[in-house]
């Protein structure tokens, strides 16, 4: 595994119907949107996941923790907590969570500022979602 500041992270925006993912590289401090991942109540299909795995070979996996704006924990919270642990269970790669607190208003204005309205479609927003979690996690390490 390559060490803090070189490392590739996969990033995951959960959700229950799509998870949104993105690809970044400590090294740069950037990510850049993959694909998402269809969910049924949750439930990822596991072979996207482990496709996307196999290709980006990430040293580590950061998960969204949806939190409440008093930074409290809501009901999603557990679930997305579940889906780390089954990540890290499944494929042996450590998992981080971080505060994904307003990432889609955030993803939303990006994407609508990029494209128009045209751009917002459902798994494009998750997935820049991702790229947010992600640039933000690395922010995180360099403060």
């Amino acid at each position: 595994m390559a060490s803090a500041g070189q490392r590739t992270l996969l990033g995951f925006d959960f959700g229950t119907s799509y998870i949104g993912t993105a690809i970044g590289q400590e090294i740069t401090g950037t990510a850049s949107q993959l694909k998402a991942v269809k969910a049924k109540d949750g439930i990822p299909n596991w072979s996207d996941i482990e496709k996307i795995i196999k290709e980006w070979q990430p040293d580590l996996l950061v998960i969204g923790l949806p939190l409440n704006m008093d930074g409290t924990e809501q009901p999603i919270s557990a679930r997305a907590r579940k889906f780390a642990n089954r990540l890290t269970g499944r494929f042996a790669i450590k998992c981080e969570l971080q505060d994904e607190r307003l990432t889609t208003a955030d993803a939303k204005a990006q994407l609508f500022e990029q494209g128009g309205y045209r751009n917002l479609q459902k798994d494009n927003v998750d997935c820049q979602s991702a790229v947010i979690i992600l640039e933000s996690f690395m922010d995180k390490g360099t403060e």
